[in-house]
Parts: structure tokens; C-alpha cells; sequence
């Protein structure tokens, strides 16, 4: 991995985007700790630490209410940053920098292949423009629809802002919402459980800022191209299984529990709402908490695989998981290669989903055991909760404003490793890679 050099310190691009990431956590945390940031006095550090954090891994948990207990001001920031977070802070760089027409250096090049989870630069810069006008029109158009329906609830003024303010919370699989604490009558969009407008509206902009830019763009030019890329195959292939299999079973689950009282389209939309949410979306318009158990551990099983590379979404990603499966099935039949769509895949490609998926369960499991130690909960409700943080998904089960504030770093440190990924992470912390000097004699282990 090529290293870059800035003021004499050379830094690899993992390094750079997690050092990134923290340079907008700590500007987020100076500013929602201001006065004009909260609307019933001062945030304390901690809480300003985790909003911030929260905001800029575009998780969606809150221990402040985002539309009671900030002010615009506020909620400004959390916009500005779940939006930079969303996209990336080197994509939104990047945007600066074509705006002022300046040319693209090679370093901003290589970071911008490592923020993208490209394996080459070719085209990097084009993908970009594509990235950065693609998301800005899905999110004006989500603006727009929601703004629309919202005049029928509130003021112009009032809907408009609030049309912005979903739309690319939505998108960029944020969680936040302005419509009440979780504790309240309307959590989140549960007023709007029934409505198809923005029901489907906020589907289509979670599916879309979830299958990751790289797949949006494949996605566009298929009519020029007529193929699509075996990338966007696996990623468009098993995010639709996983919805429409979440959706069965979330409505053979919930039928005569949360959906009973629904009329039949409700039901359907909030079946799939409920399904595609968990994977980073963050958005929910049933409370969590009324959910019967095996609800909520569906739920903590698709939050845990996640959305795809490259998107606004956490997790152990959807091509991870695919790889997995399509490991696992190889291994069963008996065959050598791992087969998806009649390409086959390296082995480093099996490792780094094995290494990926190990490094998150070993994180998931120790953050729960030591959050089932700091916090007076049942143990469904701190797994559901530390799998929410490490997926960004945002949901909770009513666990987040009542954390402790060991609880909350926590919270904090598993939201950001969910939003750089172990592998980045460890990536970024390991030493300088030497050249081996000699090779192991070869063993055999009997497994299974």
C-alpha cells in the first residue's frame, strides 16, 4: 500500500481517513458543546462527543433528542456532518476542489482509491464527479417529495427544512429524525407508518445510498454498457434476497403483534421498511422496543451484515457476507474455487472476508460483554445495542439514552470502527510491513 508524505510523516491512506474521520468528530464536538447548539442549556462533553461521533459515522444513535434538544443551529451541524461522513471526507474535499477547477494531485488520488474501495486509481476522479452528482440528485429529489408531504402536516418554512434535513439523513443512512424523542408518543416515523408516500420514499433512499456509488454508477450506464460488473451483481443480487426474506419473515413474526393494527398496505411497507432499516438505514416507523424478541434478533442479524462497500453504510458489508455463503456451499459440494455469478474468486479475497467477519464478531462480543457489565439492561437489548453501534444502523431498543457514561465510549468506539472497518483500522495501526525472510514448514490441523 502505497505511503504518502505530509510534513515529513509518512502516513498510508487508512491512516489518513481515520485521522479524518477523528479531525471531524472533534470539530463536531467543540461545536454542539457551544451554548447556541442546545436548546435546554449547555451539552456536556461526553454527550456532544457521542452526537458528534454518531453524526459523522452516520449511525443515528442519540442521547440527545435531535428535535427537542438541539436548536437549528444544531442540528445544522449534525446535518453537515452526517453528510461529509455519509459521503466521505475526501469526497467532499474533492468536491471543493473541482468547484474551484484545481487538478486532482496524486495523493489526493490514492486516498480518494482507498475512501472508494477501488483497487486502482483509473478513473477515479470521474467515479467522483459521478459519486458526488448522483447523491446530491437522489437527495434533492427525496428533499423535494418529503417537503411535499410534510406542507400537509406543517408551514412551508417548517416542511422544507424538514424535507432537506430527512432526505440526507436518510440517504446517507444517518438515522436522525426530527420528530420526536424515543421516548414519546411519534418516535421517529412511526406517525408516517402508513404512509406510502414516505414510506417509499425513504426505501428508495435507503436502498440507494446503501448498494454503495460504485453500484449506482454500474447502475446508470448498464443501457450505454448492457453488463454489469460481478460487484454490482453480488451487492444487487443479495441486497434484494436479504429484503425480501427480512420482509417474510419480519411480517410472519410481527402480523398479530406491532402490524395487527395496520391496515394490509401498511403492513407490506412496514415489513420492508422494517427489513431493509436495519442495514444502516436507521429509520423506522414501528418502535423497536414493542418488537417480539426473534423480531429484534432478526433485526440485530441484518444490522450486522450490513450495506454495501463503498456506500454510506456499515456492517461486515453485503459482498462479505455473499462470500461467505458462497465459501460455505463450495466447501459443502466438495469443489476447490469459490464461484459467484461463474467468476471465481482469490483466496485473498476469502481471507480478508473471514479476517473481516472474525474481527467484527470478536468486536461485537467484547463490546457486549463489557457493556452487560456498565449497564443495567437485559442482555438482548446491550447486544442489540452495541451490534446497532458497530453496523451504524441507529436503532435501538431505549438502551442509548440511558447509557453510563463508560456506556457511551463504548458506543463511541464501536461506532467508529464500524465506520472506518476493523480491516481499515488495522490497517492504519499496523507497523511498517517487512519483507518475510522465510516460510514455516507446513502443518496439518484436524478441523470439524
Amino acid at each position: 500500500m502505497a505511503n504518502l508524505s505530509y510534513g515529513g510523516l509518512r502516513l498510508t491512506p487508512p491512516k489518513i481517513l481515520s485521522l479524518g474521520f477523528i479531525l471531524l468528530i472533534a470539530a463536531g464536538t467543540v461545536l454542539l458543546s457551544l451554548p447556541i447548539s442546545s436548546a435546554h442549556g449547555r451539552i456536556s462533553w461526553i454527550d456532544a462527543l457521542f452526537m458528534a461521533t454518531s453524526a459523522t459515522c452516520v449511525t443515528g444513535l442519540a442521547v440527545v433528542d435531535t428535535g427537542t434538544g438541539l436548536t437549528t443551529f444544531g442540528q445544522i451541524v449534525l446535518l453537515v456532518l452526517f453528510q461529509f461522513g455519509g459521503l466521505g471526507f475526501v469526497t467532499m474535499a474533492t468536491l471543493v476542489t473541482l468547484v474551484l477547477n484545481r487538478r486532482i494531485s496524486l495523493k489526493e488520488r490514492l486516498l480518494l482509491q482507498e475512501s472508494m474501495n477501488q483497487n486502482s486509481m483509473q478513473g477515479i476522479v470521474r467515479l467522483i464527479r459521478r459519486v458526488l452528482i448522483y447523491s446530491l440528485a437522489i437527495q434533492l429529489a427525496g428533499a423535494s417529495v418529503l417537503a411535499l408531504r410534510f406542507l400537509e402536516d406543517m408551514p412551508a418554512g417548517k416542511a422544507i427544512y424538514y424535507g432537506i434535513f430527512h432526505s440526507i439523513s436518510i440517504f446517507n443512512n444517518a438515522g436522525f429524525d426530527l420528530f420526536g424523542d424515543v421516548h414519546g408518543p411519534f418516535s421517529g416515523l412511526t406517525r408516517y407508518v402508513e404512509d406510502p408516500v414516505v414510506n417509499i420514499t425513504a426505501i428508495l433512499l435507503i436502498f440507494l445510498g446503501g448498494i454503495g456509488f460504485i453500484v449506482l454508477s454500474d447502475v446508470v450506464d448498464f443501457r450505454k454498457r448492457r453488463r454489469l460488473t460481478l460487484h454490482s451483481k453480488v451487492v444487487l443480487s443479495t441486497s434484494l434476497i436479504l429484503i425480501a426474506a427480512g420482509a417474510a419473515i419480519f411480517f410472519w413474526l410481527e402480523i398479530y403483534h406491532t402490524l395487527k393494527p395496520l391496515n394490509p398496505g401498511g403492513k407490506v411497507m412496514a415489513s420492508f421498511l422494517q427489513a431493509l432499516t436495519p442495514r444502516s438505514g436507521g429509520v423506522t416507523t414501528i418502535d423497536i422496543y414493542k418488537l417480539r424478541e426473534s423480531t429484534q434478533f432478526l433485526i440485530i442479524l441484518l444490522m450486522f451484515i450490513g450495506a454495501a462497500p463503498g456506500s454510506t453504510g456499515g456492517g461486515i458489508k453485503l459482498t462479505t457476507f455473499a462470500l461467505l455463503i458462497a465459501a460455505v456451499y463450495s466447501r459443502i459440494r466438495g469443489r476447490e474455487d469459490v464461484v459467484l455469478f461463474r467468476h471465481r474468486l482469490s483466496k485473498e479475497n476469502v481471507y480478508r472476508a473471514i479476517t473481516m467477519t472474525l474481527l467484527s464478531l470478536l468486536l461485537v462480543v467484547c463490546a457486549t460483554m463489557l457493556l452487560s457489565i456498565t449497564e443495567q439492561a437485559g442482555f438482548l437489548a446491550v447486544m442489540f445495542e452495541a451490534v446497532s453501534a458497530f453496523g451504524t444502523s441507529g436503532l435501538t431498543m431505549g438502551l442509548t439514552t440511558e447509557l453510563t457514561t463508560i456506556g457511551k465510549l463504548l458506543i463511541i468506539i464501536l461506532m467508529f470502527m464500524g465506520r472506518t472497518g476493523p480491516l481499515t483500522l488495522a490497517y492504519a495501526l499496523r507497523p511498517t510491513k517487512g519483507k518475510e525472510l522465510y516460510r514455516h514448514p507446513e502443518g496439518h490441523l484436524m478441523i470439524g
